[in-house]
């Protein structure tokens, strides 16, 4: 009989979990997905023709490893397009060339191709808009004014001179990486925006794990350096990622990708099995030896056996799943862990109320950004997608605007509880108040939530190396993603756990710290 192996989560890292497997090994993958779509929170959803992708993605790794593994699945567009992209961009005073390749599909012909696409983000602030990162631009200062510069130029200074000796915090880390005052101005209140809590209260290894690269020094020397220097590779290796100026991205969204991997696994003989939630995992001899699953659609509850364990589910839905026999410490750790959840609110629209002022010419004079910062503190609203930028073949009617606004909220509060109706008309109104659109403009309107779509580096995390050393003896599992390892992954990093994974079974590597150090190492990209 050959072997098998279960997957719990048919996101990036489940996936690519079983593509691996159905290609390199004789192990057939069975994966389990609750939902009934690909792609987990990298999924697209459609509505009346329109496309969302929920947080946006950028198809952009430092892995060797990743940006092939992508390209075979969804080649790079050719030179044929009718979209005009022009072949040297600038960004941050840095001009790029994009190596298109003559052969490539032409996406206006074919659906599985890879954009390149621009990245533009921007911080709207104070009803300004600020460069993201921050830049020492005369537009810049003009927008902060003398005292505000001059508080975060002494205060950035003090920092390098006396640096924290201890930092435990995310308000630590950020004082100590980019001082006070600049912490004040642009981290503290959208971080605390995101996560719901006071920086303080946060752990520092997510800002380690997110923007480890990033500071101010880095920046300048990016931008000297942009001014002498030319990259002609879409890799750009050398690049912080926060300062990445173009990357890849599926003509049809990030669900584009997964469904097309989907595909690909079940015609090498890999199973997948939707609307199937998973509610009790058998553990034998420090192995685990099966899984029983609910069938969300008709209540059916079935159990599948398998060599080996890939969990890309919450990690205390993992615990809790399997029973009596983990220990009372473990159980409490696990109850304490914490997520953040997500509200995304699409609005199509005549138009936006903002305008075009930068250099970019695109269609209907549209603001370029793939996503805008809102720091505004009299506001909820975190983050805005403009999906026309990510994508024009995102949108049905392309003489229209097609927008996300993002809400970062938990399961049970004042937000999550309003009805679709009236938080649409929440949303409408708050981004009204702020002047990026006029009401009036909001033709048709969706809501999507997203529940855990953020682990938490609060409540008991600061324990979670305990639940790690309990689910690392178990012989046949291993946990892998974003929620799997309750790791603030993007989802190139939660691909390359699944790899990883994969590689240790076939080389018989028992030890699961490979699989852990991804995405905390200083340099995490493969040769």
């Amino acid at each position: 009989m050959p072997e098998t192996a279960i997957i719990i989560g048919a996101g990036p890292a489940g996936l690519t979990a079983a593509y691996e497997l159905v290609t390199k090994t004789n192990i057939q993958p069975i994966i389990l997905e609750q939902s009934g779509d690909m792609g987990g929170i990298s999924k697209t959803v459609v509505y009346k023709g329109n496309r969302m992708d929920i947080g946006g993605h950028r198809f952009f790794s430092k892995s060797d490893v990743v940006m092939q593994w992508w390209q075979q699945i969804l080649p790079i567009q050719g030179v044929g397009s009718n979209e005009v992209i022009p072949n040297e961009i600038t960004y941050h005073r840095k001009k790029t060339t994009v190596a298109f390749s003559a052969n490539g599909p032409n996406p206006d012909q074919t659906d599985r191709v890879m954009l390149i696409r621009k990245r533009v983000s921007r911080i709207f602030y104070l009803r300004k808009f600020f460069d993201y990162p921050i830049s020492l631009s005369f537009h810049t200062l003009q927008n902060l004014g003398v005292v505000r510069v001059i508080k975060i130029g002494i205060s950035y200074v003090a920092i390098r001179l006396f640096p924290l000796k201890k930092v435990t915090t995310l308000e630590e880390f950020f004082i100590n990486r980019f001082g006070r005052e600049l912490y004040k101005t642009f981290f503290k209140d959208y971080t605390e925006k995101v996560w719901g809590m006071p920086c303080n209260a946060i752990a520092a290894d997510w800002g380690a794990q997110r923007i480890k690269e990033l500071s101010v020094s880095k920046a300048i020397m990016h931008a000297i350096k942009s001014v002498f220097k030319k990259s002609n590779s879409i890799q750009q290796k050398e690049v912080v990622t926060s300062l990445i100026e173009q990357f890849m991205y599926p003509k049809l969204g990030p669900g584009q990708m997964w469904e097309t991997v989907a595909s690909i696994i079940r015609e090498k003989g890999g199973i997948i099995i939707t609307n199937a939630k998973v509610n009790s995992v058998n553990v034998q001899n420090n192995a685990i030896q099966s899984v029983s699953y609910i069938d969300t659609l008709n209540g059916d509850i079935h159990s599948v056996s398998g060599n080996y364990f890939f969990s890309t589910m919450p990690v205390k839905e993992l615990i809790a799943a399997m029973g009596n026999i983990v220990p009372i410490n473990i159980q409490n750790i696990s109850n304490g862990l914490q997520y953040r959840d997500f509200i995304t609110v699409g609005l199509l629209l005549n138009k936006l109320a903002i305008t075009n002022t930068s250099n970019s010419t695109l269609h209907n004079n549209l603001v370029p950004d793939n996503w805008i910062y809102i720091q505004e503190r009299d506001v909820k609203i975190g983050r805005l997608q403009i999906f026309n930028n990510w994508s024009p073949y995102l949108v049905a009617d392309p003489n229209k605007v097609w927008i996300g606004l993002e809400y970062f909220c938990n399961e049970g509060d004042a937000l999550w509880q309003m009805d679709d109706k009236t938080f649409i008309q929440f949303a409408i109104n708050e981004l009204n108040s702020i002047g990026i659109i006029d009401k009036q403009d909001v033709i048709d309107s969706t809501l999507i939530r997203m529940l855990k779509t953020y682990p938490a580096y609060f409540g008991t995390y600061h324990q979670f190396n305990v639940i790690r050393q309990f689910t690392d003896s178990f012989t046949n599992l291993f946990l892998i993603g974003r929620n799997g390892m309750h790791k603030y992954n993007n989802q190139d990093h939660s691909m390359l756990t699944a790899i990883a994974a994969v590689n240790n079974i076939i080389h018989g590597i028992t030890s699961k710290d490979n699989i852990w150090a991804i995405n905390t190492e200083e340099d995490y990209h493969e040769k």
